[in-house]
């Protein structure tokens, strides 16, 4: 009952603020249309965000669009105006809204900015943090490869293919080879075609970038070494190239396999897998 009578809410707001005059009698006649239920101030929130969060993905919120004031919020929901501020704010702290004082709260772009301040915040710069990072990406990624090789398309092999180009020529020139090394992550993650999956990489990518830039300015790296570590992605972007599945989880596993020792180097033995041999 809730989550009809909130999409009712959400399209009468939304209407109220472009198309309704804002003048007293409109306001008992819109009350009247909501039919003068109240929702729980406990649940407000939760009720807008599911709302306006869906509205959002489904695309009948665009970015830039303005929202309903918290006067109009606060008498839709029968709730005072400190809550639906609340509400507003709680969502702004996600990263759904945009809300300044004094102007019209209007919605944002989902991002990946309130994942990374978590994960930043979550790993830290202690052993037990990085290892639980690289455990974490040891988890998703070879999925994600997999998933990748199952759903990629033309334009997801050319952008790949063209980061692998960009790869080739910046072996051994760390900042540029971790600009590209990031693309292909990201281009991975893109070509799952699960939103979902982008933003949770775009959250980890500070922290990733953060790992290897230590990975791959230590001062024991031997032309060899950057063709090997070319020839393992190249092995994981091939095998999604070619829609293998099973293979690119297998390379994507093998390529941190091959990352554990070096992992030890940087960060101490504390930093592998607690499994590892």
């Amino acid at each position: 009952m809730l989550t009809g009578y909130v999409q009712i809410v959400t399209f009468t707001l939304y209407m109220a603020d472009n198309l309704i005059p804002d003048s007293a009698s409109e306001a008992l006649a819109w009350g009247g249309v909501l039919g003068g239920t109240e929702v729980a101030a406990s649940r407000l929130g939760e009720a807008v965000i599911v709302r306006l969060t869906e509205a959002i993905l489904e695309g009948k919120l665009k970015p830039g669009d303005a929202l309903p004031s918290e006067g109009r919020i606060a008498a839709a929901f029968g709730v005072s105006k400190p809550i639906a501020r609340e509400a507003l704010r709680d969502l702004a702290a996600m990263g759904v809204v945009q809300v300044a004082q004094g102007r019209i709260s209007r919605v944002r772009a989902i991002d990946s900015a309130p994942l990374a301040r978590f994960f930043r915040f979550a790993v830290g710069s202690t052993a037990k943090g990085i290892r639980d990072a690289v455990e974490l990406r040891r988890m998703l990624e070879p999925q994600i490869a997999l998933h990748a090789a199952r759903r990629r398309n033309q334009a997801d092999i050319d952008a790949i293919e063209t980061i692998l180009v960009r790869m080739e020529a910046a072996l051994g020139d760390v900042p540029r080879w971790i600009e590209a090394d990031l693309a292909l992550h990201s281009q991975m993650a893109s070509a799952t075609h699960n939103n979902l999956v982008s933003l949770q990489m775009q959250g980890l990518e500070p922290i990733v970038r953060e790992m290897m830039g230590r990975f791959n300015a230590r001062g024991s790296r031997t032309p060899q070494d950057w063709r090997d570590l070319m020839d393992r992605h190249a092995l994981v972007a091939r095998t999604i190239i070619a829609g293998d599945e099973q293979g690119a989880a297998r390379a994507m596993q093998a390529h941190f396999v091959a990352a554990d020792d070096a992992i030890g180097e940087i960060y101490g033995t504390d930093a592998q897998p607690p499994d590892r041999p």
